[in-house]
């Protein structure tokens, strides 16, 4: 019988936050009529030619999907990413790097060129390096890959914030 009512309670209280979120106006940026909306399938992405701005063009367009036809925003990126030893031994080699990323962004609208939203984010994260010469650039290029979609992420979330 304990079982039961705690679940009733659970319940209960859940409703509870859920109705008090939206008498305060909360809306799921990703959720219907959300910040969000306006950019699913209207923005162009422009990176830098390098693996990490594609990797990072292709975490935005996982997120708000792809332009269906000809795209109403432009999201305008640069880039700037670091490689930063931060493990050395006592001989000199070192073991752990850090890669330090900064993120410039712009969503301009194309109809009229006005810039809508733009910042910086910045994130870092690292890796080590092994013996092995192809596992150490593995690792480097998985670092890489997470500090590409933690910019993104953090492009995207800003924007919800710019556009809400």
């Amino acid at each position: 019988m304990w079982l039961s009512e705690a679940r009733i309670t659970r319940r209960v209280a859940l409703l509870g936050v859920i109705s008090g979120l939206s008498a305060c106006g909360f809306v799921p940026a990703f959720g219907t009529n959300g910040a969000s909306d306006v950019l699913i399938g209207t923005v162009e992405v422009i990176v830098p030619p390098t693996i990490a701005g594609y990797r990072l063009a292709d975490r935005v367009r996982d997120r708000l999907g792809p332009p269906d036809g000809q795209a109403l925003y432009r999201l305008d990126v640069t880039l700037d990413i670091r490689e930063i030893g931060t493990a050395i031994t006592q001989e000199g080699a070192v073991t752990r790097f850090t890669l330090e990323g900064v993120a410039a962004f712009r969503l301009i609208r194309r109809e009229d060129d006005m810039v809508l939203v733009s910042g910086e984010t910045d994130s870092f994260t690292g890796y080590s390096t092994t013996d092995s010469t192809v596992s150490t650039e593995n690792a480097r290029a998985n670092a890489e890959e997470r500090l590409a979609g933690i910019l993104a992420d953090q492009i995207i979330a800003r924007l919800q914030i710019g556009l809400a």
